[in-house]
């Protein structure tokens, strides 16, 4: 069996190693199998929405067939491949957000689920104009929840998030008739227009691809946030540590892996039932010891400091330690290796979710009625299932960093008030942000998002990058595995600040807090879009005059396309690190990377290299600070 190195990650090393001996097949095995890529697929010139194909393009000139069946050229094919991407990922994050609106609609002082920021809830049924004269907390979380399920399939109007926008970019969408209308209608409009015999026109279908990701962005993600926050907390800045290193020899273990916080909530609240930690002691262990992975250990590291085994592509780095009592999941970048990868070890592989019934996994539906007790069966089955550990088979990395996790735009706002200088400046603003990049003392701000995939070597391009941007002053923003990523390379820590740039570091020192931010799960890019709106408004300008841009150096996702697309059509720039598979069509690719800029002032940059990527981003960021005159 052979596998392939990763000369950046230590601890996934040891354990390919140990994968070897033991016979357990991983991605990487996989990665070797499949050879090379199909060359039609990676250009985006493969069509099959319809059975006269499939139909393969030829991006060179006059070798093979220059149109499909139906007469689709390369352009049409790769702008419908591309729409298509936007479409499953606007609906995974929005049927996500779907499901915790559900859940506020269920909230009950004395039942599972209850309000748990009452001031944040007050607050968005003020800014949804909701009535709330003279009813209780359930009674207006219920009514907000009813509110919010209607933006999925309202037959009118359009979504009532982007009054959160500035006026210009509203005006922006207003103009370019793409202001999303109900998400789900903007999913399924998205899928009749690219179905044989609909649109072909490449520039149309990429209009109606950002109205559907705004559909998210401004949509589904931000009402999961919001939501997510207000059924189980704001965070709050905290600590914890991340990498495999958290897994403990002594405990029971077990993986929280997924995205919704519904189920790993109540995961976090049966681990502190007394009768299971005594159960777990009686077999042996000295406790119950919860790790996160992916979005749901973002989730739940960001409000109850859960400690991080790693993100995406260690899902089975954490089962190869042999030391997992179970794997519990829910939906969205799960593995389906991950079952037969558990019958190597005694691992338990848990799935919870209909939406994701997985083929060799141990099936227990997740009822949200019965949340607690389904749980607590859950935990119980990892804890008897302790005794069946073969410690011949363990072997953990002790490789592990500490980390601040936590930064909701609250939080960040309420660090920035530590930088007010006198009784008559504003509180509570982003105001303190916007004035030391204008002076400045940084020169922009960064979003790094998004996932890992095996094109690249794991994490080097986010680490690499991210170092290079805050060495020259810009301060990051993370979410998702690319925040993950930062937290094991020990970059969401106060000592990180030893490697920015002068201006960067004193900011830091002077508002406590380390220059990469983690902001959370891939749900949560929308605060990262209320964040930079907010400084855009407190200016009196439109995102894109802003020195900020987003960045997804290591994307692998649908819902990583329809993210890039909602933030260059939110006026930001983006930058990938993984060619998206378009490159056949050289209309379609230029139009992401040139000629929208002229619509919605921001367009894509793909750029492979972290180092060249880096500074095209610096380049960028001088070029919105030039226009600006600061």
């Amino acid at each position: 069996m052979s596998h392939e190195v990763l000369e950046f990650d230590v601890s996934s090393n040891v354990l390919l190693e140990k994968a070897k001996k033991d016979g357990a097949e991983t991605i990487w095995d996989r990665q070797i199998a499949m050879k090379a890529k199909c060359g039609f697929g990676d250009k985006g010139l493969c069509c099959r929405i319809c059975a006269m194909g499939p139909c393969r393009i030829s991006p060179v000139e006059g070798k093979g067939a220059q149109r499909g069946l139906c007469g689709a050229t390369a352009d049409t094919i790769a702008a419908r491949n591309f729409a298509r991407m936007v479409a499953a990922g606007t609906a995974a994050h929005s049927d996500h957000a779907r499901d915790i609106a559900h859940v506020m609609h269920m909230a009950n002082k004395d039942g599972n689920y209850k309000v748990k920021d009452v001031g944040k809830l007050m607050k968005l049924a003020a800014e949804w104009k909701l009535d709330t004269e003279g009813k209780d907390t359930d009674e207006i979380a219920h009514e907000l929840a009813e509110k919010a399920l209607m933006e999925f399939g309202k037959p009118f109007g359009v979504q009532n998030f982007l009054t959160r926008a500035p006026k210009q970019r509203q005006q922006i969408w207003k103009d370019l008739k793409i202001e999303p209308r109900a998400i789900d209608r903007e999913v399924v409009s998205l899928m009749h227009s690219t179905h044989i015999g609909c649109a072909s026109d490449a520039e149309s279908i990429f209009e109606m691809s950002m109205r559907t990701s705004l559909a998210d962005g401004w949509g589904g993600s931000m009402i999961g946030t919001e939501f997510s926050d207000i059924m189980f907390g704001t965070p709050t800045a905290r600590g914890t540590e991340a990498n495999l290193g958290v897994i403990e020899e002594n405990m029971v273990n077990i993986l929280l892996h997924g995205h919704d916080p519904s189920f790993s909530e109540m995961v976090v609240l049966a681990a502190e039932v007394p009768e299971l930690i005594q159960l777990a002691k009686e077999v042996g262990a000295d406790g119950i010891n919860l790790v996160g992975m992916c979005c749901t250990g973002n989730e739940v590291t960001m409000r109850h400091g859960v400690k991080i085994a790693g993100n995406f592509y260690q899902q089975e780095m954490a089962i190869l330690t042999g030391a997992l009592e179970a794997v519990m999941v829910d939906v969205q970048c799960i593995f389906p290796a991950l079952a037969r990868l558990s019958d190597c070890y005694h691992t338990k592989f848990i799935s919870t979710s209909p939406k994701a019934k997985i083929t060799g996994s141990t099936y227990i539906e997740f009822n949200e009625e019965h949340a607690l007790e389904t749980c607590t069966q859950i935990i119980r089955e990892a804890i008897m299932n302790f005794k069946n550990r073969d410690s011949s088979k363990v072997l953990i990395p002790q490789i592990k960093s500490k980390a601040i996790v936590g930064y909701s735009v609250e939080t960040v706002i309420q660090h920035l008030d530590k930088v007010v200088n006198s009784q008559t400046d504003v509180f509570n603003t982003v105001k303190p942000l916007s004035d030391v990049i204008w002076a400045g003392v940084i020169r922009g701000a960064a979003g790094v998002v998004g996932c890992n995939n095996p094109q690249v070597k794991h994490d080097k391009s986010h680490i690499t990058l991210i170092k290079e941007l805050i060495k020259n002053d810009v301060i990051v923003v993370a979410t998702g595995c690319a925040a993950q990523a930062a937290a094991k390379a020990g970059l969401m820590t106060m000592e990180a600040k030893e490697l920015c740039g002068r201006g960067l570091k004193e900011v830091c020192e002077r508002v406590g807090i380390p220059p990469v931010l983690h902001m959370g799960s891939c749900v949560d890019i929308s605060r990262i879009l209320d964040l930079v709106s907010r400084v855009a408004i407190e200016r009196g300008l439109d995102n894109s005059n802003l020195p900020v841009v987003g960045v997804a150096p290591e994307w692998m996702s649908e819902k990583a396309v329809a993210i890039g697309t909602y933030v260059i059509s939110s006026g930001i720039d983006t930058f990938l690190g993984i060619t998206p598979q378009i490159t056949g069509s050289e209309m379609f690719t230029n139009l992401l990377t040139d000629k929208i800029e002229e619509k919605v002032g921001a367009k894509f940059f793909f750029e492979e290299d972290p180092i060249i990527c880096a500074q095209k981003i610096m380049d960028r960021i001088e070029e919105k600070r030039d226009r600006l005159g600061i």
